[in-house]
């Protein structure tokens, strides 16, 4: 499994003699569907049909609508079906991803969010020898484009896409889909320049904008039907003893065994609720990255439950807190795991 990286960011003193090293770390997240253990190769399937070009779209002109405004998403369907294959492709999930180029659908509504029938799923999988199907069964576009003037000199142009789709997963012995994928998003685009033409040589086409927006959509849904990497943020308390400053040392190069066994000597040495609390959220942490998420646990509840003594407002039981949750989350999702990869 890969390595957790992770970057250090020193904050200034909080408490006393104390400082806390923010981290950002990669942590290894399961699919939110299980596919069952026989699925090996996927086909991806456009079962949506296209927005109307003079729907979803409004361009203001200098304050003036332009009734004129047109959009074609053909070609941004098929981005974000392409799109998701590669992201789902590059994870090495699955043997092979594969993508259905002909549209399954033969009606014009666009609105409606058609469901793949059982037949349909296993003659997609019989004619491509696939295992499951992920369809696109809607995309929906709502497109802002601005341009406007601050004076004679300096335009500004915005354009705004808001997203959403539905996806579903299925397998060709279920009556009905696997999992049903709801996502939702935007991105937008501003520049600015000394005339409208200038603004319009800087923006994408909509045409563009809508493709690459529906590109990026494709990218995020993956995670949905793959085990992903994603990052997350984890601490640790430093000081200015010796013995303090040797387990930080051991920390910035990965050496968390080595850095364990420093915080748990001072651990068992100091006489202090605080320190104790402190050195045991810092064992738990190392625990963490050496993959002990139960031990983990147990050694932040230590940390936890002693700095609720001062008070549930405080700023280290709050974080105490929220680390404790993500443990919890973190065993449940290894579990997952097991079942997903083994």
């Amino acid at each position: 499994m890969k390595k957790a990286l992770f970057l250090f960011i020193v904050l200034a003193v909080l408490t006393g003699c104390s400082t806390i090293s923010y981290i950002n770390i990669e942590t290894f997240k399961p699919a939110e569907i299980t596919f069952p253990s026989v699925v090996n190769k996927v086909l991806i399937v456009n079962n949506a049909v296209p927005q109307p070009e003079n729907s979803g779209y409004e361009y203001k002109l200098l304050g003036t609508k332009q009734d004129t405004a047109r959009a074609k998403t053909d070609s941004a369907l098929f981005d974000l079906s392409r799109a998701l294959g590669v992201s789902i492709l590059e994870t090495n999930y699955f043997s092979d991803v594969l993508l259905f180029h002909e549209t399954t659908r033969d009606d014009d509504n666009y609105l409606l969010d058609k469901k793949l029938s059982q037949e349909t799923v296993q003659t997609l999988c019989e004619e491509s020898d696939a295992d499951a199907v992920i369809s696109i069964d809607r995309l929906l576009f709502d497109v802002t484009k601005t341009t406007t003037s601050f004076n004679a000199y300096l335009f500004l142009g915005l354009i705004d896409v808001k997203m959403s789709s539905v996806m579903r997963a299925y397998i060709p012995d279920r009556e009905t889909p696997l999992a049903t994928v709801l996502l939702s998003d935007s991105v937008f685009w501003s520049e600015q320049g000394e005339s409208i033409k200038e603004i319009e040589n800087y923006l994408p086409s909509v045409e563009n904008a809508l493709r690459e927006s529906a590109k990026y959509l494709g990218s995020i849904a993956a995670p949905n039907f793959v085990p992903h990497w994603d990052n997350e943020v984890r601490w640790f308390y430093t000081g200015i003893s010796t013995e303090w400053k040797q387990a930080s040392a051991y920390a910035s190069v990965q050496k968390w065994d080595a850095a364990e066994q420093v915080w748990h000597t001072a651990y068992n040495k100091t006489k202090s609720e605080n320190q104790k609390a402190k050195l045991a959220s810092n064992i738990a942490f190392a625990k963490e990255m050496q993959g002990n998420y139960t031990e983990a646990l147990e050694w932040a509840e230590k940390a936890r439950i002693t700095f609720q003594k001062k008070g549930e407002n405080t700023r280290d039981y709050q974080l105490l807190d929220q680390y404790a949750k993500a443990l919890r989350l973190r065993i449940a999702e290894n579990r997952k795991l097991n079942i997903q990869i083994g």
